[in-house]
């Protein structure tokens, strides 16, 4: 590739993927393992500048205390990262929709760290549930930006994006809907616990029947693109579902009736065992992948205007040139 035809929109909006993706996975594990509260000070770590807490203490102490830190590390990175793409995309005149989704990306990142700062101190879980849902918001914008930012890419007709859409909106409502689950205090009363199951439950059968339904609508006569993408969501669920199952049977065994009324709840999920901290972990982590995967998918379908080359492919090939 030459290098007047790389995009530095693209380019830092794919490292803000990754880097976040890393991020959430690191913040799935701290609620797997109950690590919240490892470092009970914010921003400072233990009395410690964030940046300046030593090496040796964070990489060789506890197992909460890495994944704690470690986290919040990586959150000032996606944060100095969104920075660079909100200037980046400003700078280079990209598409009026990439500007303004890195905007709203700057907002997001900041709220995320306040919030997480506010779950510390305030040692409270609704706030954590909270963080726990912008969480993939903000990866579903900065997922946005690095496909829109593409100097092209296949486009549907509007018409084809309605069950993408949908999808995408049902991938993110199922993730909310597990935070809630995630987050749940031990005091909480068997019939609340049912009540979010049987919405969890039936999130995932609306995601399922989403995912199909747009992989057999673009089958028909999508792209190619369009089609793959959305192939690979439908394998992505099917493994989800499976997951599901596994971290349910990980954590409370298996249900003791087939009524919703006969599932009983005992506390929250947690880490009992590295396979079911793999599990739970998994599940959460794979259900951000299929949000992504799903704003991909809306995107190509047509759901944001054409994706075409335009005066962000011009104004980066002439900032590279």
């Amino acid at each position: 590739m030459r290098i007047s035809a790389l995009n530095p929109t693209h380019l830092v909006a794919c490292l803000l993927v990754g880097v976040t993706a890393v991020l959430l996975s690191f913040g799935a594990l701290v609620t797997t393992y109950e690590a919240a509260m490892a470092v009970p000070d914010w921003p400072a770590t233990y009395g410690h500048n964030m940046f300046l807490f030593p090496l040796t203490e964070w990489l060789h102490g506890p197992w909460d205390l890495f994944l704690e830190h470690g986290h919040r590390l990586l959150g000032a990175l996606a944060g100095i990262v969104t920075l660079a793409l909100a200037a980046v995309a400003w700078g280079v005149k990209a598409r009026p929709v990439v500007r303004w989704l890195a905007v709203a990306a700057v907002a997001l990142v900041v709220l995320q760290g306040v919030l997480g700062g506010a779950r510390v101190l305030l040692d409270d879980k609704t706030v954590a549930k909270v963080h726990a849902c912008t969480g993939p918001l903000f990866f579903a914008v900065a997922v946005a930006i690095a496909t829109l930012s593409r100097r092209s890419a296949d486009r549907e007709s509007g018409g084809m994006a309605r069950l993408p859409v949908a999808l995408l909106v049902a991938a993110y409502l199922q993730l909310v809907a597990g935070a809630q689950l995630r987050h749940l205090d031990a005091t909480v009363d068997p019939a609340t616990f049912r009540g979010l199951v049987g919405l969890h439950i039936l999130g995932a059968v609306a995601v399922t029947v989403l995912a199909v339904m747009s992989a057999v609508t673009l089958g028909e006569s999508g792209s190619t693109a369009a089609r793959r993408w959305s192939k690979g969501i439908v394998a992505l669920v099917t493994v989800q579902m499976l997951l599901g199952a596994g971290a349910w049977v990980a954590n409370w065994g298996m249900p003791s009736g087939m009524l919703p009324e006969s599932w009983q709840w005992s506390e929250p999920l947690r880490a009992r065992s590295i396979g079911n901290a793999v599990v739970v972990t998994g599940h959460v982590v794979l259900g951000m992948l299929i949000l992504a995967a799903s704003v991909v998918l809306a995107i190509r379908a047509g759901a944001v205007g054409d994706t075409s080359a335009t005066r962000e492919g011009l104004a980066s090939g002439r900032a590279f040139a």
